[in-house]
């Protein structure tokens, strides 16, 4: 039965290895980057110092699916537009370089403005329609809070480097939408994970809690309070840096302690989309954390 399970784990398709290898490779790159941040941090501004780390690694990782699986990921693309494949390898390199960008924090207004941009026109394009066509589907308004999440966060991180370059005003504004978007999403999320707390915590998608994790409803209810909590002082402006930094440290220990052992669980079932799902539930999660803290990091502190 061990054997079985051992080859299980081993026999893994070059997709899984794909998104593994560059999850890994980019965690060390933003790890090195971020040390000296790091030591100089105190308390809870240790993981606050993780932001770019907790961003650029999914990146990376969704990048990698993007290139391995591009001819399946195509369908994605709407049938107007050309070149569907095309698209599908481009998207992949655009991830692969601004995960690299913002690990190593080279040229981050670039790269975290365009995935911004990107991320914004996938849900005009994609996610919108999508939604209002089926209003009554909880999870298409997930996705599209969660696209416009991710590109709130890659906005904060432009916007904190525009800022730390002198063009304060700039900045400002991306980070104020940003700020704005993530209020919403965790407002949204908040009552959502309080209501259905038999699914997975933080993003609030199909994926149903394993039964092997103990304290469903305890979760559920803690995570979706401490969400709302901190989404109406972000929104609010009312102890950003706080509120970002106590909600960021939460969905970072969610990412430990729930989606770690539910990943490992997946890398050993046979089923390579079992893997898949594994790894993109993990590293959305992760990248969910990150524009949070992103947003903790561009918060000045109070005086």
């Amino acid at each position: 039965m061990h054997t079985t399970n051992l080859a299980a784990f081993f026999e893994i398709s070059h997709t899984v290895v794909s998104m593994c290898s560059a999850g890994i490779l980019l965690f060390l790159v933003a790890l090195w980057a971020a040390k000296t941040d790091i030591a100089r941090a105190r308390g809870l501004d240790k993981i606050v110092a993780l932001s770019n780390l907790c961003f650029a690694a999914p990146l990376a990782v969704f990048g990698a699916l993007h290139l391995a699986a591009a001819e399946s990921l195509m369908a994605m693309v709407p049938s107007y537009m050309p070149w569907r494949l095309f698209w599908a390898y481009f998207f992949g390199f655009a991830l692969l370089a601004a995960s690299l960008s913002i690990a190593t924090r080279i040229q981050v207004r670039w790269s975290g403005l365009l995935f911004g941009i990107a991320m914004f026109i996938f849900v005009a394009m994609l996610d919108i329609p999508g939604s209002l066509a089926n209003p009554r589907d909880r999870f298409g308004w997930t996705l599209t809070l969660r696209e416009m999440l991710f590109g709130g966060g890659g906005w904060i991180l432009a916007g904190n480097a525009l800022r730390e370059q002198g063009r304060g005003q700039g900045g400002s504004k991306l980070i104020t939408v940003g700020r704005v978007v993530i209020g919403i999403a965790a407002i949204f999320y908040g009552i959502e994970n309080s209501l259905h707390t038999a699914n997975v915590p933080g993003v609030p998608l199909e994926k149903l809690m394993p039964a092997w994790i103990p304290a469903h409803l305890l979760i559920g209810c803690l995570t979706g309070a401490i969400l709302v909590i901190a989404g109406l002082s972000i929104l609010l402006n009312k102890k950003t840096r706080m509120a970002a930094t106590y909600l960021g440290t939460w969905i970072v220990l969610l990412v430990l302690f729930i989606y770690g052992p539910i990943l490992i669980a997946s890398l050993a079932n046979p089923s390579t989309d079992v893997k898949i799902e594994g790894i993109n539930y993990f590293f959305d999660t992760l990248l969910f954390a990150g524009a949070i803290l992103a947003l903790a990091s561009a918060t000045p502190r109070p005086d």
